[in-house]
């Protein structure tokens, strides 16, 4: 299954063929470059990782730099700033790091994060990723297929939702040590578990050819490509499978801004702002011309098959 390429991107955007295929080679400079900026220590990004090209990538696209990509972040356990992450993050202690799986499976456990590594086969994936606040980027992730942890624990036929839980830990993130947080710790998240199994959602454990960066959800988070960029749960310490529907930290803080689904829609706006357009990141800043906002962010022929008969203003 390939994806399509988009018809609004530019063929001055499009990513060099020698500069893709030697793109590991160069950014692992500017991965140490980018790392000393941010006041992270060197160890924060391992050794390269191995892994396989994966056809499942929206490869024709321009690619978010190193910079941008571990420097304007999401991530409120650090911060709210964008650039908060990077600058905290570093505190987060990701090794020895496990992720508990339990509830409607025939096989619970706790899995290192090396074991899980060692035993899947990492693709990389370059994919759009678009927040709902109304910027993108596009980012090679390296991780494995969500489906792959799921076929292994074997869930119940009564499982029909994941739900997802980051890491707890106020003495290493700072955001979490606030007198009024922005939420309510621990962050979770949760997904359809048919949604959990399309080929698109993987568990991500590196960019760039490298291990993650802090910053961007280390050691293991969760990637969605056609969602809005607050399903993508950070530092993930558990997984469980369960019959209803799970809650969610942005939508049980603020329901009429952030559903369960969360699927990328410029036909529904935030109360606050439209979502007909973006601003890529790295496109020459804040009045640089939006581009429209693609269905299902641009997979909408991989994914829309999961919400056939679904009102998509409802379920948002």
């Amino acid at each position: 299954m390939l994806i399509r390429r988009p018809i609004d991107i530019p063929a001055s955007e499009i990513t060099p063929r020698e500069v893709y295929l030697n793109r590991r080679q160069l950014m692992a400079g500017a991965a140490g470059f980018a790392l000393a900026a941010s006041g992270l220590p060197g160890k924060a990004l391992a050794a390269p990782l191995t892994f396989e090209k994966s056809p499942l990538s929206a490869t024709d696209e321009k690619l978010t730099s190193l910079e941008d990509v571990t420097h304007y972040n999401n991530y409120y356990e650090f911060g709210v700033d964008k650039t908060a992450p990077a600058a905290h993050a570093h505190t987060l202690k990701t090794s020895p790091w496990t992720v508990k799986v339990d509830g409607l499976v025939a096989k619970p456990g706790e899995f290192a994060i090396d074991d899980l590594v060692k035993t899947s086969t990492l693709e990389e994936r370059i994919y759009r990723m678009r927040c709902v606040e109304g910027w993108s980027m596009v980012i090679p992730w390296i991780g494995f297929p969500l489906a792959d942890l799921i076929k292994r624990v074997e869930p119940q036929g009564s499982a029909k939702y994941v739900a997802f839980e980051t890491v707890y830990r106020p003495p290493e993130m700072v955001g979490q040590q606030s007198a009024f947080p922005v939420l309510d710790w621990p962050y979770v998240e949760g997904l359809r578990l048919d949604e959990a199994m399309h080929p698109l959602a993987i568990l991500a454990v590196g960019l760039y050819g490298e291990a993650l960066p802090n910053q961007n959800g280390a050691p293991i988070r969760l990637v969605v490509p056609w969602k809005y960029g607050f399903k993508g749960i950070k530092s993930i310490t558990r997984i469980s499978f369960v019959e209803k529907q799970p809650e969610t930290s942005w939508s049980r803080q603020a329901p009429d801004e952030y559903g369960f689904y969360a699927n990328v829609n410029p036909n529904v706006d935030h109360p606050r702002w439209s979502q007909k357009t973006e601003r890529r990141i790295g496109e020459g800043g804040l009045f640089v011309k939006r581009r429209p906002t693609l269905p299902f962010n641009g997979y909408a022929d991989q994914v829309a098959q999961l919400y056939s008969g679904m009102d998509l203003r409802k379920f948002y």
